[in-house]
């Protein structure tokens, strides 16, 4: 009988683990951003001929999270959003994101902007926004 009330707590413990490390880890399906400051962001967006996209949130933000957890990990969104962009993520209340939040004039969080090659926007909204709004919303900003 001891052995069964240490077993079950410990096997508790590794399912809630395992269940959070699943949860949690970077899926392949969605938006891929780039890991590296803006200026090697609009490097690459010009050495690529390609738009950025630039996602500005902040870490206390409900809707934020829940469009970096439903919108962003959707496939339809990952795939679109890797071919056609350099995506970017920053925090808009530490270090270069405040500069960015700055620059862009932020309002709120989240806040969604596409610029063109060189910089210049594209598509600027607020706001949660589902898989399908998002998808909508740069595909008209691209002129599809």
């Amino acid at each position: 009988m001891k052995k069964v009330w240490i077993i079950v707590p410990v096997l508790a413990i590794v399912a809630f683990v395992a269940a959070r490390t699943f949860a949690n880890s970077d899926s392949d399906e969605g938006i891929q951003f780039f890991r590296g400051d803006w200026n090697a962001a609009l490097q690459k967006a010009k050495a690529e001929h390609k738009p950025i996209f630039v996602d500005i949130y902040a870490s206390w933000c409900g809707p934020c999270k829940m469009l970096k957890r439903k919108t962003f990990t959707n496939k339809k969104v990952g795939e679109y959003f890797n071919s056609h962009f350099i995506n970017t993520s920053f925090d808009g209340e530490v270090d270069e994101g405040v500069k960015l939040a700055n620059k862009f004039q932020l309002q709120g969080y989240p806040t969604l902007i596409l610029l063109d090659e060189n910089g210049k926007v594209l598509m600027y909204e607020m706001g949660y926004q589902t898989p399908k709004q998002l998808l909508g919303l740069v595909q008209h900003a691209m002129g599809e």
